[in-house]
């Protein structure tokens, strides 16, 4: 990279598998020769975040997260506890039993280990590891990470940033483990189970998915005055406008009805807003309508498709054009 590489803040959306669309949109950014000194999203966001934060920390090029994704088993993603397992296909029983007693389906140690290995393979164990040094921020030296983390704190009943808030658990945030905050983040309710906070003195918060209350945090790093910021911020969301059209899904078992839930709830809090000119401005739309966030059995004809929607939606924002110009932006049907 040379000086001349311009930068920006990045800002993701929540959305579960379709955020492999970030991919495409990421490899279009990469090759325009960005570079992110501030990242923050949730859930899906929040994992692609991660691995950007960590490339970079890494000195590592952004073209390599086709590869790294491709290390991550989508199926395995819904895991099973260890009794599960070892009922093999009756581990629905196991599944049901965990949901009564944990608040979740699935375990989520399969992602949290996966990136746990990932990120440790870059230099990124915990937030420490991604601090920044930069006199000329207007965040104070507290708040100087590479990546925010959007958590839902249900036991406070309340949204925390992390690893600004860890401060509100009694924690020190340079010793929190990244991959355990980002895999809250990602921890759908009901779906997933929640991730226990140890905090101090002695205690418990429960967090999960950050797009309960945010799902695209594009503001969170906004200059008290926007004429000051130094450099833009870009925030990619996995989402139609609010003008386009709701996808109709039927709504019939428990999986289906929890999906419904959640997608409904993370879409209704930030969509209203979306409408904002200053919203739009700086936000790339990638149309993944037709798809379910949590649909973890996509083909590799269906990955492939998200990823080039992601490569195009972002070569049409580079480019100055709207979203919906030539229907670029959005998926081949299916």
């Amino acid at each position: 990279m040379t000086n001349a590489s311009p930068r920006a803040d990045l800002v993701m959306e929540g959305g579960g598998v379709k955020g492999m669309a970030f991919i495409g949109a990421l490899d279009v950014l990469a090759r325009a020769q960005y570079r992110f000194p501030r990242i923050a999203g949730t859930s899906a966001g929040a994992i692609m975040g991660s691995l950007v934060a960590a490339l970079q920390h890494a000195g590592e090029p952004l073209t390599r997260l086709s590869d790294i994704a491709a290390t991550l088993d989508l199926p395995r993603v819904t895991d099973s506890s260890a009794v599960g397992r070892a009922l093999g296909p009756l581990h629905g029983i196991a599944d049901a039993v965990s949901l009564l007693a944990t608040g979740g389906l699935h375990e989520g140690k399969y992602l949290r280990d996966w990136l746990t290995g990932v990120l440790g393979d870059l230099g990124v164990a915990t937030f420490g590891d991604l601090r920044r040094t930069d006199p000329g921020s207007a965040l104070p030296p507290e708040r100087e990470y590479a990546l925010v983390v959007v958590v839902s704190d249900l036991s406070d009943q309340r949204m925390s940033l992390l690893p600004w808030d860890y401060g509100h658990y009694g924690l020190d945030p340079d010793e929190q483990s990244v991959a355990d905050a980002v895999g809250a983040s990602a921890a759908v309710p009901y779906v997933f189970r929640p991730v226990r906070l140890k905090t101090r003195p002695e205690g418990s918060a429960s967090l999960v998915d950050g797009g309960l209350l945010s799902n695209y945090p594009i503001t969170v790093f906004d200059h008290e005055d926007r004429a000051d910021a130094r450099w833009p911020t870009i925030g990619i969301r996995l989402s139609a406008r609010e003008h386009d059209p709701a996808v109709h899904a039927p709504v019939g078992n428990l999986l289906q009805a929890t999906s419904a839930l959640v997608e409904t709830a993370v879409h209704g809090i930030d969509r209203r807003h979306i409408d904002d000119p200053d919203a739009i401005e700086r936000t790339m739309f990638v149309d993944t309508s037709g798809l379910s966030a949590l649909d973890f059995d996509q083909s590799p004809a269906q990955i492939a498709r998200l990823v080039e929607a992601g490569r195009t939606a972002a070569t049409k924002h580079l480019a100055g054009l709207a979203p919906d110009d030539d229907g670029a932006g959005r998926p081949p049907p299916h």
